[in-house]
C-alpha cells in the first residue's frame, strides 16, 4: 500500500493495521516518508483519534525505534513514576529514596524542564558535580547499589518520538490526546518496570487544565500500558496551586530533603504517600493505605530514606553532605519579601502565574536553549486556606539579577486571590484510573 493510501484511510477514519502503521513510521524514521506526509497523518489523527489497537501499535513502533533498557542485576519490584509536570513538583526527589528503602526500585527516564520551572534533572543538577547516568551501564550500576535508577533522555531511546514531536510542534498537533499518550508511554515502555504510575497533574499550573482532559489522557495511557502487558495506573493530582512551598531547583532539593527528615508540606506528603501505597499494594505487600503509611513513617523516622538519597547523590558525583549542609547548594544573592495588601483567606494561588514568576528570574526556561539559574526561586509563606493579615508575608523571591524582579513580584501578587470566606479544603488526590 502506498503511503498516501494509508493517510487517506486514516483521514476517512478507518482503522489502520499494524503493518500500515509500521510502514508509515519506519519510512519516516529512515527518511523515505517526508515531513509533509507525516504532517497530514498527524492532522488526521488529531481530528479522528486512534482506536485502542492503533494506539498500541503506534506506541510500540515508536518504542522499538531505539534502545530499550533491562535491569539484569535488579531483583527488586521496579516502579516507574511519571509526572506530566507541574509547578513545585519535587515528588521524584522524595519518592525514589522511599521506594528503595521499602525493597523496591525506581527505574525511569527523567527530563529537563521547558517552561515554568526545571525538571527532575535540573533539580539534581543544582548539586555541584552531580551527573545523571548517560549510559545503560551507569544506570544499572547506580540502580543496583541504591535502588534509585534515574537517567536523562537519550537520542538513542525512542528517537522517533523526538522527530515526531518536533513536527507536532509546528503543525498545531501538540495537544492531541492520543499523540501525547503515545509520546509518554513509548518512553515508559522503553525501560523495564513492573509497574508504571502516572502522576497526571490537573489544573491551573498543569498542561491538562480540566479534569475531563486529564481523565481522557489518563485513560488512553493506562489503556496502552495494560494492552501491552505493563500494569499502569494514573493518579490525577491537583495543580491549582504549586506543590509544596518551594519553586526553584536548589530550593526544591532542600524541600525534598526536609520531607525525608519528616518535615513535610501537607500536599506533597499526601501525593507521595498515595503513590507509595499503590506501589506496595500492587507488589502485594499491603492491602490498606494505613498499612503503607506506617511502613513509610518507619523508613522516614529511621533515617534510611534520607541515607538512600545521600548515597544516590554521592554515587552520581555530588556531595552527599548537602543533606545536612544546605550551603553546599547554590545560594541566591538577594531576597525580595512580598506582603499582602489585604486581609482574609487565601482562596487560590494561580500555579501557572507563580511558575512564570519563577521562570522570568531564571528558575525555568522560556526556550530550550535558556540557561537555568539553580539558586533562584520562590518560597510561598501562605498556601490555600491560610488566613493572612494585611502586611503579612505572602512569599519571598530569591534572585541574582534584578532585571525581571518587579515583573516577578507583580506575577506573585497577581497569583494570590484573597477572600473573606474560608475556601473548601483542596483534595490533592482527585481520581485514580487503572
Amino acid at each position: 500500500m502506498r503511503i498516501v493510501d494509508i493517510i487517506d484511510k486514516k483521514k476517512k477514519n478507518h482503522e489502520l493495521s499494524k503493518s500500515e502503521i509500521e510502514t508509515l513510521l519506519h519510512g519516516y524514521l529512515n527518511g523515505t516518508v517526508p515531513d509533509y506526509q507525516i504532517s497530514s497523518f498527524l492532522m488526521a489523527v488529531y481530528f479522528n483519534n486512534m482506536t485502542t489497537d492503533e494506539l498500541a501499535h503506534f506506541t510500540i513502533t515508536m518504542r522499538d525505534s531505539g534502545d530499550t533498557i533491562f535491569f539484569d542485576n535488579l531483583n527488586s519490584y521496579l516502579v516507574d513514576k511519571h509526572s506530566t509536570g507541574g509547578v513545585g513538583d519535587k515528588v521524584t526527589v522524595v519518592l525514589g529514596p522511599i521506594l528503595s528503602t521499602l525493597g523496591m526500585a525506581t527505574t525511569k527516564l527523567s527530563g529537563k524542564g521547558l517552561g515554568h520551572t526545571g525538571g527532575t534533572i535540573d533539580k539534581f543538577e543544582s548539586i555541584k558535580n552531580f551527573e545523571f547516568s548517560t549510559t545503560k551501564e551507569e544506570l544499572m550500576d547506580i540502580a543496583g547499589k541504591t535502588g534509585i535508577g534515574l537517567m536523562g533522555y537519550s537520542d538513542k531511546i525512542v528517537p522517533l518520538d523526538k522527530k515526531i514531536y518536533a513536527l507536532r510542534d509546528v503543525t498545531a498537533t501538540v495537544d492531541s490526546i492520543p499523540l501525547i499518550a503515545s509520546s509518554i508511554m513509548s518512553k515508559k515502555l522503553a525501560i523495564q518496570s513492573n509497574l508504571i504510575i502516572l502522576d497526571v497533574k490537573v489544573g491551573d499550573g498543569a498542561f491538562m487544565k480540566t479534569i475531563e482532559e486529564a481523565r481522557e489522557l489518563s485513560r488512553r495511557m493506562v489503556e496502552i500500558g495494560n494492552v501491552v502487558g505493563r500494569k499502569t495506573i494514573a493518579v490525577l493530582t491537583n495543580m491549582d496551586e504549586p506543590l509544596g512551598f518551594n519553586i526553584g531547583n536548589a530550593s526544591e532539593i532542600i524541600e525534598g530533603i526536609e520531607a525525608l527528615k519528616g518535615n513535610w508540606a501537607t500536599d506533597l506528603k499526601e501525593i507521595v504517600y498515595e503513590i507509595v501505597y499503590l506501589a506496595l499494594k500492587y507488589k502485594g505487600e499491603v492491602k490498606t493505605f494505613d498499612e503503607a503509611s506506617k511502613k513509610i513513617d518507619k523508613v522516614i523516622e529511621s533515617g534510611k530514606a534520607l541515607n538512600a538519597l545521600k548515597e544516590f547523590i554521592q554515587l552520581s558525583g555530588g556531595n552527599g553532605e548537602i543533606i545536612n549542609n544546605y550551603s553546599l547548594l547554590p545560594i541566591p544573592n538577594e531576597t525580595l519579601i512580598i506582603t499582602s495588601d489585604k486581609e482574609g483567606y487565601v482562596s487560590k494561588i494561580k500555579a501557572e502565574e507563580i511558575g512564570k514568576a519563577a521562570m522570568v528570574i531564571g528558575a525555568g526556561r522560556a526556550t530550550k536553549d535558556d540557561i537555568i539559574d539553580h539558586a533562584v526561586g520562590i518560597k510561598l509563606n501562605k498556601k490555600v486556606g491560610d488566613f493572612v493579615r494585611k502586611g503579612e508575608v505572602l512569599a519571598k523571591i530569591y534572585y541574582n539579577n534584578d532585571e525581571n524582579i518587579l515583573n516577578s513580584k507583580n506575577m506573585v501578587l497577581k497569583s494570590y486571590i484573597i477572600k473573606k470566606e474560608k475556601p473548601k479544603k483542596i483534595n490533592n488526590i482527585l481520581e485514580i484510573i487503572e
